[in-house]
């Protein structure tokens, strides 16, 4: 029979120890042993391994193309949030959502809840107002769109907690919803959302067999634990074993699930980095806590790329999707003054308009300081010493701050151009064109160089109503357009 014990592993050289210890003896290495769980077989003659049948574990590729899941993926109900997963959930998709605290992770994935219960809901109305009304239905009435249920792990939240947010969601939806007049009652579709408070994942396991969920959300993954480890919720070995368990469960099943994950000081994701290997998507919702912007980006994703991004602003119940993110990010531009310029750059799929501002004062101090929100300081001090030696702009002893309008951070070569027209513009305290777009990236000897994707930008100005396009096609060196704009 089976018996689960566990050993200390160290991370630098894998070698194991029946009890923990501050320093490996094998490597040397400091506080590098994790528990973990082992499993080993046991018969009346001794220790050996039963292996399974080969039909158990060996499928053919002929197989493989008849029970392919990722063709059918499923819609979140949140377009922006499928753009960055690739299309949408696929079943068995296993997603890792990462962000610091308060920034709205399980606010976003509530209102996935949300919206597939809606989903539901109005499937239900849709057929008793058809059989309401005796149209030309024949048959039984069409079912809801799945009778599967959907599971909430409640580890940091109790379940009434959830259901305010809930509450003031499907309020919202159903403003003018017809369901007073087909006389359905919420209530019952709202039996499919299951709560567990149990943060075993051996229980959680054990609910997912049972009910097999059409979605699962883990919030969160530092709040499970395992009985096989003695560690506490949160150690390395708790979060990869528990991790481990919930994907096998959701691999067997076809079931999509949702972790939400804790970060670290320093803003990376808390846990060992198997944690994001195990996982098939990394979703990181960055911002500004202070600010209404939520930015949605995928650091690994198998089902899809990683270069999309999804964009949320802060509403009164929770995060409305910016299907427009070009004219939220120009909305409170301020182009009618010196040091602010427009700039076009992609993400992913998606062309955005963002403004960038230059503030450049004389400086007291020895070094002039560079200072970027958003954007790269290796960036700025290169476009300095390139505005100082080509363009002869006195840059030397004064102080450049740089920004990102909006709390976007830019790290793509095309905003160069922009950038250096900026800091010219607040140097020289000249207005810039409200109707100018600067698309270029600026080489170290003053060219500017041409960037991938340059019609599309230009056909996103030109639908915001930019009619001056400066890039390669119109200039040649950054000297050219700083004189046409009489910044020299």
């Amino acid at each position: 029979m089976p018996k689960k014990h566990s050993q200390f592993v160290c991370q630098q050289c894998e070698a194991a120890f029946p009890k923990w210890q501050g320093q490996c003896s094998a490597c040397g290495a400091w506080n590098t042993l994790v528990e973990e769980a082992i499993e080993v077989t046991v018969n009346a003659k001794g220790k050996t391994t039963t292996l399974r049948n080969e039909t158990d574990f060996l499928i053919s590729y002929p197989e493989v193309e008849l029970s392919e899941t990722a063709k059918n993926r499923f819609s979140t109900t949140l377009s922006e949030l499928d753009r960055v997963l690739g299309g949408g959930l696929v079943p068995g998709m296993v997603s890792l959502v990462g962000g610091e605290p308060g920034i709205g992770k399980s606010t976003l994935l509530t209102q996935v809840v949300v919206g597939l219960l809606n989903k539901d809901i109005a499937f239900a109305e849709q057929n008793l107002t058809q059989k309401s009304t005796k149209s030309s239905m024949t048959g039984k009435p069409k079912t809801w769109l799945s009778e599967a249920p959907i599971v909430y792990v409640a580890g940091e939240e109790s379940p009434s907690q959830i259901s305010l947010r809930i509450n003031r969601y499907l309020q919202k939806e159903h403003k003018n919803s017809s369901i007073d007049k087909v006389k359905i009652d919420p209530k019952n579709i709202l039996n499919k959302l299951l709560f567990v408070t149990s943060t075993q994942v051996e229980e959680i396991v054990q609910v997912m067999a049972k009910h097999k969920p059409r979605l699962v959300i883990i919030d969160s993954i530092q709040t499970i634990t395992t009985n096989e480890l003695t560690g506490a919720s949160g150690s390395v070995g708790q979060i990869r074993e528990s991790a481990e368990k919930i994907t096998q469960m959701a691999k067997a099943f076809h079931i999509p699930v949702f972790f939400i994950g804790h970060v670290t000081k320093d803003g990376i994701i808390a846990g060992p980095k198997v944690l994001e290997h195990i996982v098939d998507a990394v979703v990181e919702i960055s911002g500004e806590r202070s600010g209404q912007l939520r930015l949605v980006r995928a650091l690994k994703n198998r089902f899809g790329a990683t270069d999309e991004v999804g964009v949320f602003q802060h509403d009164d119940y929770g995060l409305a999707e910016v299907t427009n993110p070009s004219e939220l990010f120009l909305e409170q531009t301020e182009l009618g003054v010196p040091g602010s310029a427009t700039v076009g750059v992609m993400e992913g799929t998606r062309p955005l308009l963002v403004e960038v501002q230059a503030l450049v004062t004389y400086s007291q101090l020895a070094m002039p300081r560079r200072v970027g929100r958003g954007i790269e300081l290796s960036r700025i001090q290169i476009l300095a010493a390139i505005l100082q030696k080509h363009a002869r702009l006195p840059l030397e002893s004064n102080d450049v701050f740089l920004n990102a309008a909006g709390g976007f951070t830019i790290k793509e070569p095309a905003v160069d151009l922009g950038l250096a027209v900026a800091i010219a513009s607040s140097l020289k305290n000249k207005k810039i064109s409200q109707k100018a777009i600067f698309i270029g990236e600026v080489g170290l000897l003053g060219e500017i160089r041409k960037v991938s994707f340059l019609e599309k930008r230009i056909k996103e100005a030109k639908r915001l109503g930019f009619t001056e396009i400066y890039s390669r096609e119109t200039h040649k060196t950054v000297r050219e357009v700083l004189k046409d704009l009489d910044l020299l």
